[in-house]
């Protein structure tokens, strides 16, 4: 006779454990989670300690409201969910956040198509993080989240149309990053050729 765990079936143990306020499982929730949910809050905030106590903030309301998710959809996604609002609600509260209200369009518009397109996860996260602030936080909502313009504008107190040109910005900006490195790299090789 086999025994086969299902996985889904453990989780929801885990998270019915949870619910009666078992530490080891939340515990074992916490370790499963944290290294996942510490890379979103960290993509909102630049500074690793606060990225982790946000985190840690996110993790204690997850606990705390866990009677409240019904089991529709993804636990992991619901704990996302919950940290992207407490990475929000720390860049409102420390006045991090300049979210620019004008939509003037940019005088010209990069070309998409010569950007390098073997760009390392690593590399993109580091230019994703020096992106001002609402550029950044937008980009991260929008692009990685999945948040629509609406749910933005709502979430961060601002109109879609700021949402989009924000959106617009960020992505300009980090086109500009990737060309200006495309270039670097390319008279990198130059150099080498001539040696």
């Amino acid at each position: 006779m086999n025994l086969v765990i299902d996985k889904s079936e453990s989780q929801e143990l885990l998270i019915a454990r949870c619910r009666q306020k078992q530490r080891q499982a939340q515990h074992e929730v916490y370790d499963w989670l944290a290294p996942k949910m510490l890379a979103v809050c960290r993509r909102y905030i630049n500074d690793s300690n606060e990225a982790e106590s946000v985190m840690i903030s996110g993790f204690l309301k997850v606990f705390d409201k866990i009677h409240q998710f019904a089991g529709d959809g993804s636990f992991e996604g619901w704990v996302r969910r919950i940290m992207v609002n407490e990475s929000l609600l720390y860049i409102r509260k420390n006045k991090n956040m300049y979210i620019e209200v004008d939509i003037e369009q940019a005088d010209s518009e990069p070309d998409y198509t010569k950007a390098a397109t073997h760009l390392d996860t690593e590399d993109l996260l580091a230019l994703i993080d020096n992106l001002p602030v609402g550029y950044k936080t937008v980009f991260n909502m929008y692009a990685i989240e999945g948040y629509s313009h609406k749910e933005i504008a709502a979430a961060l107190a601002i109109s879609e149309s700021t949402s989009k040109s924000q959106l617009s910005r960020a992505r300009a900006m980090l086109q500009k990053q990737l060309l200006a490195n495309e270039k670097l790299e390319h008279l990198k090789h130059q150099g080498h050729g001539k040696a």
